[in-house]
């Protein structure tokens, strides 16, 4: 836990813009629509996801059970224009009923002016002037007027069956003149029924509705005013609106109470917050006998769009009103909704789910998701849910993404929106809550970048002057984690202990001779950097080029508790590329590469040491000068590596076959040194035995039994891949039985040359 803490602080600069942007998307989510403290461009985003959502889950099905009367181009042509005659519609109104057998027939249209297309206002005039006082004239008036009176008799196939009659709203922010036509219904909720309560109904300030005469036959009468938000598309529609004080049902919720039977709407409100009085409780649903209906702040509901146009079926009202509509489409029982899909009666709206869609089949849409509990639920309290979601989400991307790497960044922003929007659309897809997402997107895509553009200008500046500093050593990856506490890291000279690696290769100098000077660098560039590389991926640094030769060591700049190991797998590696790179030498026509590596691990000094004309960062110390002389005896014993005993102290995971004890030149301390040949998973038991074999001809040697040892050396080396160390140390004993050591020889053999 401290660790964490101490690099955040380090990061207080970048955590403190994150939680500043974090702020400004709280306050944007508790300010309601339309506050100046609101980003609109994220409105427009959440519109957009909502789209998307709603794209993305909609049934995409066909539902019978609620039908569109259509007043086509077909029926245009049939019929005449709109309006037609009152009597045309009573006629497809008593064929709905009687020959189709509907349950409920609404009406997207108003009738709000009477019909003289029958003449009857013209006879009576007549009667009054130029027939006046003919008693035939007035008889028969009197007895054809019942059926000339189409809108007496309309309004008597209304009272007849159940007809829900639609009328419309002057908004109050509208540039339409308040006017008022027609007659309204009773209101749904009379002035008063919400006094003293907090709710936000969208207010009306004129009316277009029906006649009187129809009004009053009607079964129930609905506003079909829609809301068009900002970008002009229709999400919701507000299930009541207010005029002087009243509050007036839509014509879907007033379809889908006759439909239902129920008496009234009843509103729900929500739990007032704590302390706070009943009036602060929000309404969060309507309803209507069995069926609730969540609306909004502004008592909106969200559209349960099925599909494009289509999602119902659509009846020409020709056919109706001449009988041959298709029985298949239009079932008894069902919900008939008369409306208009003509161009040029203007009703046709643009939706989630298509740009020119039918404001007809938007109430349908609404009646059968009311009657299916289809309706998406967007109460007040998802402002709260919204708030908690972009704090929780926030604090922990602004304490974690300053701590990361920009992979490590990129992938945790990516699970971060992953996971926010999974949850999203399980409370979209389970509980049918719709919680804002753009906002949570925002947050997260916003500190993403706010912490990627911090860390590319201002903490890669310190990082470019490491890597101006140890760039040259040190490996990439070496340089990302010093960055990540720069003040650490200096080229002031320091004694720790450390691991040092010399690499030379074998008879460079007949090779050099044999190659001209462009193929011998290019020879060189393509070993050293193989060579290189794998250094660089133990965590190495490199200290320098010797020509042919690499000087390399672990345990500084970035301090590394395992630096012996890492110097050994190293190493190990080295032997197995050179592999590979002397196939490829092959193939070009090449001469083949040895090298020889030693390793030592004790206390050094390490710094930027030189003159003033020219300094390097490099390791210095008898600790260093062993390595190097152990490098020279690879030679000496025909083997690829040799450690000391310090190193494979600090590795004794590995098997090691131990090569001598020895003085090196300009030591008087002897040294016992090893030649690593990997984890003990990788040794055959064929080595394991030959192994065996050659310790005891160790102990013969150092005991001085000379026969025993000979022997034992002659048959390792006979049995050996590569003898060359065996047949050494036969030679070294037939030169002690002829010039024996001494009684007080410890063992240690002294070499005389580096």
């Amino acid at each position: 836990m401290r660790p964490w803490l101490d690099r955040l602080k380090k990061q207080r600069v970048p955590v403190a813009l994150s939680l500043g942007v974090l702020a400004t998307l709280l306050l944007h989510a508790r300010e309601e629509e339309g506050s100046p403290l609101r980003w609109s461009s994220i409105d427009q985003l959440e519109n957009i996801s909502y789209d998307a959502r709603l794209l993305l889950t909609m049934p995409r099905t066909v539902d019978p059970g609620v039908v569109i009367i259509d007043i086509d181009e077909k029926s245009l042509q049939a019929e005449g224009r709109w309006p037609w005659g009152r009597d045309r519609v009573a006629r497809m109104v008593e064929q709905l009923f009687e020959k189709y057998k509907v349950a409920l027939v609404g009406f997207d249209v108003v009738f709000a002016e009477p019909d003289e297309s029958s003449g009857l206002k013209v006879l009576e005039q007549l009667s009054r002037r130029e027939f006046g006082g003919i008693s035939g004239f007035e008889q028969r008036l009197r007895e054809l007027k019942p059926r000339l009176d189409n809108d007496g008799n309309f309004a008597n196939i209304i009272g007849k069956y159940k007809v829900v009659l639609g009328y419309f709203f002057n908004e109050a922010s509208s540039d339409v003149k308040a006017a008022h036509s027609g007659a309204l219904p009773p209101p749904t909720f009379p002035r008063g029924a919400f006094e003293g309560r907090h709710i936000s109904f969208r207010p009306a300030s004129g009316y277009g509705g029906n006649l009187p005469v129809f009004q009053e036959k009607a079964a129930a009468a609905g506003h079909f005013n829609p809301w068009l938000d900002d970008d002009g598309i229709v999400r919701r529609v507000p299930m009541v609106m207010d005029y002087d004080g009243a509050q007036y049902e839509s014509l879907s919720l007033a379809m889908a109470r006759t439909y239902l039977g129920a008496s009234g709407v009843e509103a729900k409100f929500e739990q007032a917050p704590f302390g706070a009085s009943k009036n602060y409780a929000g309404l969060e649903s309507l309803r209507i006998g069995n069926r609730s209906i969540p609306v909004d702040e502004h008592i909106q509901a969200l559209v349960p769009y099925r599909g494009g146009q289509g999602s119902f079926p659509y009846v020409a009202a020709t056919d109706v009103i001449h009988g041959t509509a298709n029985p298949e489409l239009l079932r008894p029982g069902a919900i008939a909704i008369v409306g208009t899909t003509a161009a040029g009666l203007l009703d046709l709206r643009s939706t989630p789910v298509q740009k020119a869609y039918p404001g007809v089949e938007v109430h349908a849409n609404l009646i059968a998701g009311i009657l299916e509990g289809r309706i998406m639920q967007k109460p007040a309290y998802v402002r709260g849910a919204e708030i908690i979601l972009l704090f929780v989400f926030g604090m922990a991307l602004a304490l974690t993404l300053p701590l990361l790497g920009p992979l490590a960044e990129t992938l945790t922003t990516l699970g971060a929106l992953a996971l926010y929007t999974a949850f999203n659309m399980f409370c979209w897809i389970k509980g049918q809550l719709v919680l804002p997402l753009a906002s949570g997107w925002v947050l997260i895509i916003l500190l993403f970048i706010l912490d990627m553009f911090y860390g590319y200008f201002i903490e890669n500046r310190g990082k470019r002057q490491l890597t101006g500093l140890f760039g040259q050593y040190v490996p990439p990856e070496l340089v990302d984690e010093m960055a990540d506490d720069p003040e650490r890291y200096s080229l002031e000279a320091v004694s720790r202990e450390m691991t040092v690696l010399f690499s030379d290769v074998r008879g460079f100098t007949t090779i050099s001779e044999g190659m001209n000077p462009r193929a011998l660098s290019e020879l060189m560039n393509e070993m050293l950097t193989p060579m290189t590389r794998v250094i660089h991926e133990h965590r190495g640094t490199i200290d320098k080029y010797m020509g042919d030769a690499i000087m390399a060591f672990w345990g500084a700049p970035v301090p590394d508790r395992e630096h012996a190991r890492h110097a050994v797998l190293a190493a190990l590696r080295m032997i197995e590329k050179l592999e590979g790179v002397n196939a490829d030498f092959k193939r070009r026509g090449w001469p083949e590469m040895r090298i020889g590596i030693g390793i030592n691990t004790g206390t050094m000094t390490v710094g930027n040491m030189g003159s003033e004309f020219r300094m390097a960062y490099t390791v210095m110390g008898d600790a260093v000068n062993l390595g190097s002389r152990l490098e020279g005896l690879t030679k000496v014993y025909g083997v690829d590596i040799i450690v000391s005993e310090t190193t494979k102290a600090a590795v004794p995971e590995l098997v090691y076959r131990e090569l001598d004890m020895v003085r090196v030149k300009g030591k008087d301390r002897p040294v016992s040194i090893y030649e690593p040949l990997g984890p003990p998973a990788d040794i055959s038991k064929e080595k394991r035995d030959e192994l065996e074999i050659y310790r005891q001809a160790l102990k013969y040697y150092r005991t001085q039994q000379w026969d025993l040892a000979e022997l034992q050396f002659l048959n390792l080396a006979k049995a050996a891949a590569r003898p060359y160390l065996y047949e050494m140390y036969a030679k070294r004993v037939a030169e002690f039985r002829r010039n024996p050591p001494g009684a007080d020889w410890d063992g240690v053999y002294t070499h005389t040359t580096k």
